[in-house]
């Protein structure tokens, strides 16, 4: 078997697109996935399945269970547990001594950006913030907090015409470890 994260974008976000966890697993499970696990209440999911299908059309499976199963057109991103180890131990914005987990966060793309069009982005960063494109993966350093920042989700889907989904630096460490369980 299989092993693969599920990130979902916007659920359980201030009351909208209500997605309870313990039904969530039962939306795995009807899928015929194995192991499910949730992680929060924000939409990640590591589970197991015997099927020999690309993460694109796991993902389309699962957006179309949720939709029939919630009422809920959300967005689901599939990785594999090489592509979030990557970004868990990649990471050249987290100091080699640790830092604070908060922030730190990783925005992943749910479609390619070329290296040339995230760099030709006119950042809004403010003093001390970071932010840099690895393996469609948006990677920051927020030290003022995400919620100070102008480097959100909804300003680089606007700004790379793609959507996404972020998560802090404690859900990416933590999804590594269940995704290697």
């Amino acid at each position: 078997m299989d092993t693969y994260i599920a990130l979902l974008r916007g659920i359980n976000v201030s009351g909208k697109n209500p997605v309870p966890m313990a039904k969530l697993k039962e939306t795995f499970a009807g899928l015929g996935f194995a192991d499910v696990k949730t992680y929060l209440q924000s939409g990640n999911v590591v589970f197991r399945t015997k099927k020999k299908t690309a993460p694109a059309k796991l993902a389309s499976e699962i957006e179309a269970a949720i939709s029939h199963d919630f009422g809920h057109q959300v967005s689901v991103l599939v990785l594999t547990p090489g592509e979030i180890e990557h970004v868990a131990a990649h990471n050249p914005l987290w100091p080699k001594s640790g830092g604070e987990l908060t922030h730190f966060h990783a925005t992943f793309l749910f479609d390619p950006v070329s290296k040339a069009t995230f760099d030709a982005l006119k950042l809004p960063a403010a003093e001390g913030e970071r932010a840099l494109l690895s393996k469609g993966v948006v990677l920051l350093h927020c030290p003022h907090g995400y919620g100070n920042t102008k480097l959100n989700n909804t300003w680089f889907e606007k700004a790379l015409k793609v959507r996404a989904t972020t998560r802090n630096w404690r859900t990416v460490q933590a999804l590594r470890e269940m995704a290697a369980d």
